[in-house]
């Protein structure tokens, strides 16, 4: 049986280095649900934001991930840090067949630390002002979020791990 293999977690909790590498090390398929909703539509994610409003984006994002998760395919997919919040998202992942979803756990010091030198390129940190600011509003985020995060069907903690470790750690849910 074919089998998506969703990968969720805050931004910099490793999705997009660890999902790459384990798509490339398997053979399978990597997708990054924000750069193929941009793909998509043609446009980046800021500017569906400004433009249409957060909500217009959300069930955009909604539908490209019925659309994905819609396709038989072996794939490994990195969701957006708030898909699975948003509508009844993490309950559809995990209701499908196909597939298996793992929440990447970072706390809020490790995130800061990975986050803080390319905050300029993440509108939604970007005007932080220090990594104490970005800290604290990580750990905030991280509060309204776990509930959803919570309910991936496997987690796995991140912090002082490296890519090769945590895609062995994740290639044993594909077996």
């Amino acid at each position: 049986m074919l089998k998506s293999l969703i990968l969720m977690g805050y931004m910099g909790s490793g999705k997009s280095a660890v999902g790459s590498a384990l798509a490339k090390a398997k053979s399978l398929q990597f997708i990054d649900l924000d750069d193929y909703i941009e793909m998509q539509e043609a446009s980046s994610i800021s500017q569906i934001f400004k433009r249409n409003g957060e909500l217009l984006f959300r069930k955009k994002e909604r539908f490209y991930l019925e659309q994905l998760l819609g396709e038989p395919s072996n794939a490994v997919i990195a969701l957006g840090g708030g898909t699975p919040c948003y509508f009844d998202n993490i309950d559809y992942i995990n209701q499908s067949e196909n597939t298996i979803s793992i929440y990447l756990k970072s706390n809020p010091k490790t995130l800061a630390h990975r986050l803080f030198e390319q905050k300029a390129h993440r509108p939604m940190i970007a005007h932080l002002p220090n990594l104490k600011a970005l800290e604290e509003f990580i750990a905030k985020h991280l509060f309204e979020r776990s509930t959803f995060y919570s309910k991936a069907q496997h987690h796995l903690v991140t912090d002082d791990r490296t890519i090769d470790d945590l895609v062995d750690q994740v290639s044993q849910f594909l077996t």
